[in-house]
């Protein structure tokens, strides 16, 4: 008798469909919950629209907390699907991981570096960590402070992927060199996934392609 099939991951049309939750946030490793689905956490300078982004993808506004004030989010905050009937005992497909932004912020110094200590380990060192998107705004391009985040990836050898946000504050043509210049960049990185996606939160674009990205992890 053959083998029964696996059961296919859902796609982005099924992930998406549902409200997700939020489900703690972690101001430092020793907070962070048991390990669980893989994680795809959001990276990216102060700023960059993370939370925003987050939000245009799930189709909530208010999931992801959202400010004009660079360093708004402080911890590592965790959502995960949540559909109707679900067993509550079930492990959920996926989890999304918002992190705290690196580089400038509005906040105390101290707290600025605690956080980006909080940074650097967790994506040096958590197991369900699948995949990092590293946001970059594409008004501005790779800074020092996103090689340095890189670099770490590559030594740590944790897949990542550009996001270049933001796309509709800037011309057609701009964009096309922003993302030349950043596939340039990363084409010899070790770690880096090839294809860079830009999105626009406010005009949803890109955010299909991010979708299909996230699912394809699903377990």
């Amino acid at each position: 008798m053959p083998a029964e099939a696996a059961p296919a991951a859902p796609g982005p049309e099924n992930l998406f469909r549902h409200p997700w939750r939020f489900v703690t946030e972690a101001p430092a490793m020793a907070a962070l919950p048991p390990a669980g689905p893989p994680e795809l956490a959001f990276a990216g300078r102060s700023n960059v629209g993370k939370s925003s982004l987050i939000n245009a993808l799930v189709g909530q506004s208010n999931l992801a907390r959202t400010s004009n004030t660079p360093g708004r989010t402080q911890a590592l905050v965790f959502f995960v699907p949540d559909p109707p009937n679900a067993d509550p005992d079930a492990l959920p497909p996926v989890a999304l991981v918002d992190m705290p932004g690196y580089g400038f912020a509005k906040a105390p110094k101290k707290a600025v570096e605690s956080w980006n200590a909080l940074i650097h380990d967790y994506l040096r060192g958590r197991v369900p960590l699948k995949r990092v998107f590293v946001l970059v705004d594409s008004r501005h391009g790779l800074k020092a402070s996103d090689t340095t985040v890189m670099n770490e990836l590559d030594r740590a050898a944790v897949s990542y992927q550009v996001v270049l946000t933001k796309t509709d504050k800037i011309k057609a043509s701009a964009l096309e060199a922003v993302r030349a210049a950043t596939a340039e960049a990363i084409r010899k990185r070790p770690a880096a996934h090839p294809e860079i996606i830009a999105t626009s939160s406010e005009k949803g674009a890109g955010l299909d392609a991010l979708r299909a990205e996230i699912a394809a992890f699903a377990g």
